[in-house]
């Protein structure tokens, strides 16, 4: 298998801490990682805010009245950095020495495993990923979710909401909210499907709880999830 390939992945927050910060996780994801870094030129693993940033948002809605939509993003960011300096640090001097926040950075490192944040307002992490892949000339992203496929609508309001295999961009764009707002919940946000879309990337929205199944997906063979394409 060629060495020369680069894989960006979009790791959500609330997988690396649903509630407490999920140990069992981090060791299988370690492990899965430092399987298939050898298939790979580069590696960047963007981490989200998730569950965390859920929590902070709600306290300071509860706390204040009328706080800006921007000054909740610039919450979550900082809560991404402290997710992705645990991610981080469980990969040691294997992975670069630092968080990199911005996704037009050109790094000059050796290592091939990059951990990235959040970075500015207006978007969740999804659209970091998309940028990171333009930066490395990656064609492929994967979004490690809590989810195990993209629906045809919103299963929480219909319950004969149906799973998707595959789904274009333009239809897939039609079954989510046009704007982005601080703790959307969508499998991909908004902004990032645009920027998707009009790079031609593919993103591949999986359960991260299921490493077996992302490595069938990139094998490919016969898996659990969505392509968005």
């Amino acid at each position: 298998m060629s060495n020369d390939r680069k894989l960006i992945i979009s790791l959500g927050g609330s997988i690396v801490v649903p509630n407490e910060i999920n140990i069992g996780f981090l060791k299988q994801f370690k492990r899965f990682i430092l399987q298939i870094l050898s298939n790979y030129q580069r590696l960047i693993v963007v981490v989200g805010g998730g569950y965390t940033n859920k929590k902070y948002n709600f306290a300071v809605k509860k706390l204040t009245k009328n706080c800006p939509n921007n000054e909740l993003d610039w919450l979550g960011i900082k809560i991404t950095k402290i997710n992705a300096e645990l991610v981080r640090l469980i990969f040691g001097e294997m992975a670069h020495k630092n968080v990199v926040a911005n996704p037009h950075t050109k790094i000059k490192t050796d290592k091939k495993i990059i951990i990235a944040s959040g970075w500015r307002p207006g978007c969740s992490t999804d659209k970091n990923a998309v940028w990171w892949a333009k930066n490395i000339n990656a064609d492929l992203v994967i979004n490690l979710t809590d989810i195990n496929h993209v629906y045809d609508s919103d299963p929480s309001k219909n319950p004969k909401a149906k799973p998707l295999k595959k789904i274009s961009w333009s239809d897939y764009r039609k079954i989510i909210p046009k704007d982005w707002t601080p703790r959307l919940n969508t499998p991909f946000d908004p902004i990032a499907s645009r920027l998707a879309q009009r790079n031609h990337l593919r993103v591949g929205v999986l359960n991260g709880h299921n490493l077996k199944n992302l490595k069938r997906f990139l094998k490919g063979k016969k898996f659990i999830g969505t392509l968005i394409h």
